[in-house]
């Protein structure tokens, strides 16, 4: 059985550590950074998730159609107020883990 090879999609997966007083206001500036997010033509997905166990613990699933994209998306105004806005209720620097689209194929998304 041969290995499947990457499509051309990345695949982001954005970890971010929140100050338990600032959950409930990062989660409503995440959710408006996602929203304007997926309108956006270089993205296929944007998801964002709160840990169980965990509430100041978040991951943001980002699926990029094009290499170009991510930049592209660093560039819009809604990124850039979420970023600013956000800054200071982190724990620590967020961290992201790239992955390459193995399932379902880039043109299914």
């Amino acid at each position: 059985m041969a290995l499947q090879q990457f499509n051309t999609m990345l695949v982001v997966h954005v970890h971010v550590h929140v100050k338990p007083e600032y959950v409930e206001v990062f989660k409503q500036a995440t959710i408006a950074n996602a929203q304007a997010s997926s309108k956006e033509p270089g993205i296929a997905r944007f998801d964002f998730a709160q840990q169980q166990d965990d509430p100041t613990h978040f991951v943001l699933v980002e699926a990029y159609r094009t290499a170009e994209a991510p930049a592209a998306h660093k560039e819009t105004r809604h990124y850039q107020a979420w970023r600013d806005t956000v800054a200071s209720m982190m724990t620590e620097p967020r961290t992201s883990v790239k992955f390459g689209n193995v399932f379902p194929d880039d043109a299914n998304w």
